[in-house]
């Protein structure tokens, strides 16, 4: 097999790549100002939720050699938006070998786990192949949340909620979710707002309910500032913003600053209306509970994260809401 060279070119749903002695490191935060954000955020950033290698090729083989954490991690391999393999690497391992692809040009998604840092030290395909990496020429959707919006408890890479979500609206997607993580911060406010996007959503709340990081004084504050930092930039692109999907511990029970979610959710949609009434027509309010509600219990086996099946149905709910 040929070894392709590699640069940020080849990769989606990266912020920013890192060149090192190993390969190439993906982030979901601009890696030269890692300083500039809390130590756990930067933790979940050098997660790759959402990363994937993008390309064109005539090869019906791919191998992509990688140095990941200590964990079993799983790859997808995408053809033309259709998931038809899935590898599971075994801590230790490096080789990731797709074989039997279809003939013909085609485009290759490589979709890396969404819980483990990933270093790519090498991609190659068959020898007098034709490679190049894929345009960048579809809509763009940025996805601002929780561990709910990273879903390490999808059946495989691809199969998280905007992953499905992407491919059936033939998006690009920047997956921002942050396992536990999700508190407004304006540092990753200003990330979204130089990002490219077509569509951003965010998905607030629950992170902020677990840690009680902010209160009733704060919280519809710091949703206004977020989203203004955004509008610097992205002044006209839709924005959706979604509260907390069901669960069922924290619906009614005060945290320890006085929070619910129902209470978070009424803040949330009155943020939005005060917005709305300074003249953002292109921001929309999305309750949680029509995203997954009290009917899907059974899909939240932990009473907060979506299982692989919850993961399905988020994405069929979401991909009607965001009707652009």
């Amino acid at each position: 097999m040929q070894t392709i060279e590699l640069n940020k070119e080849w990769f989606r749903g990266a912020v920013s790549i890192e060149s090192n002695e190993t390969g190439l490191r993906p982030w979901r935060l601009p890696q030269d100002q890692l300083r500039l954000f809390a130590s756990k955020l930067v933790e979940k950033a050098g997660e790759t939720a959402g990363v994937r290698i993008a390309f064109l090729s005539n090869s019906t083989s791919v191998e992509l050699q990688v140095a990941i954490t200590d964990k079993d991690v799983q790859f997808d391999i995408v053809i033309e938006d259709e998931l038809v393999g899935t590898k599971t690497l075994i801590a230790g391992e490096e080789i990731c070998l797709f074989t039997s692809l279809p003939s013909g040009m085609k485009r290759i998604d490589i979709y890396f786990p969404p819980h483990a840092v990933v270093i790519v030290k090498a991609l190659k395909v068959d020898i007098g192949s034709w490679v190049t990496p894929l345009p960048n020429h579809q809509p763009r959707w940025v996805a601002y949340g929780s561990s709910i919006t990273q879903c390490s408890t999808a059946e495989s890479p691809a199969l998280t909620w905007p992953a499905i979500v992407a491919r059936n609206k033939g998006w690009d997607f920047m997956c921002m979710g942050f396992g536990g993580q999700c508190h407004l911060e304006p540092m990753v406010a200003r990330v979204i707002r130089d990002l490219p996007a077509d569509v951003i959503s965010m998905c607030l709340g629950i992170n902020v309910m677990g840690s009680n990081s902010l209160n009733i004084r704060t919280f519809r504050s710091a949703i206004i500032g977020m989203v203004s930092i955004i509008r610097e930039k992205h002044r006209s692109t839709p924005l959706f913003l979604f509260s907390p999907i069901y669960c069922p511990y924290r619906e009614t029970i005060e945290n320890g600053v006085g929070m619910t979610l129902v209470t978070m959710r009424k803040e949330i949609q009155e943020a939005v209306n005060v917005l709305t009434s300074y003249g953002d027509s292109n921001l929309t309010y999305v309750d949680g509970l029509d995203i997954l509600g009290e009917a899907f219990i059974d899909k939240l086996p932990d009473q907060l994260h979506p299982n692989a099946e919850g993961n399905k149905i988020i994405a069929n709910h979401v991909q009607g809401i965001l009707n652009i």
